[in-house]
């Protein structure tokens, strides 16, 4: 499953699962554009680093992931230095957890516009470059509760089950073009954000979890690799659970 002069963007790619993909994409050859956040900064440098150690083309970009012509901006630059595109990966999310009834329309369209618009966004900055291309590799990062929901997430989830409907569509637009899309939906995965949780809290996650452990960014990662490699040259419109076996 290698990449070599792939060309790859990556949304939100500083830390946890996108940091992860960036480097095992980088560490199989390909070249790796990918954007950061304000609050990102002290990272970008450590990360640019890590990837380039692979001997690869890197280009670090800021910009908010929801505004539509920023990203088209960015995509157009990542195309025009790596002299294409062949696979987009969209990671960048937020939450901003509350019960309905506490949860403010701020709230709402925050994790909406960040997890979900953003998808529209390069996408749509993407599509033109992949329809001359007759190819290209779209991979978006989910979550388990855009399929099974859960209490106090309902922006949350509502943003990842609109991203598994997204995919299935454009899948169905795109396919007759050699372009695939496909869903990669994490179940529970040790990260920065959970970490943070309770002890008691994690432990009973991993307890409804068939493989006993928690996952880690890498195991995703290890599926963006096959999904961006030629080794899934024949998979499209799937969600693909990463999860353990905890939603089965």
């Amino acid at each position: 499953m290698h990449l070599k002069e792939k060309r790859i963007f990556i949304t939100g790619a500083t830390r946890g699962i996108g940091k992860a993909i960036a480097l095992k994409l980088a560490e199989a050859g390909g070249h790796i554009a990918f954007t950061y956040c304000a609050s990102d900064l002290k990272a970008v440098q450590v990360t640019e680093a890590a990837l380039r150690a692979f001997g690869v083309k890197v280009q670090s970009i800021h910009v908010d992931a929801s505004d539509f012509k920023a990203t088209h901006k960015a995509i157009e630059d990542t195309i025009e230095t790596f002299g294409g595109l062949d696979v987009l990966i969209n990671n960048a999310g937020i939450t901003r957890d509350n019960l309905l009834l506490r949860m403010s329309e701020a709230d709402w369209d925050a994790v909406l516009n960040i997890n979900l618009k953003s998808v529209f966004n390069t996408v749509k900055a993407s599509i033109k470059t992949f329809l001359k291309q007759r190819s290209g590799s779209i991979i978006n990062i989910a979550s388990i509760v855009g399929i099974s929901g859960h209490a106090g997430q309902t922006n949350y989830a509502a943003s990842k089950a609109g991203m598994i409907g997204f995919t299935k569509s454009i899948a169905l637009e795109l396919g007759s073009r050699n372009i695939r899309a496909n869903v990669i939906a994490p179940g529970f995965i040790t990260t920065a954000m959970t970490d943070q949780m309770e002890p008691s809290i994690q432990q009973a996650w991993i307890q409804n979890i068939p493989l006993k452990r928690p996952g880690l960014p890498e195991d995703v990662a290890n599926c963006a690799l096959f999904l961006a490699s030629d080794a899934s040259n024949y998979i499209t419109g799937k969600v693909i659970q990463v999860d353990g076996g905890l939603l089965t």
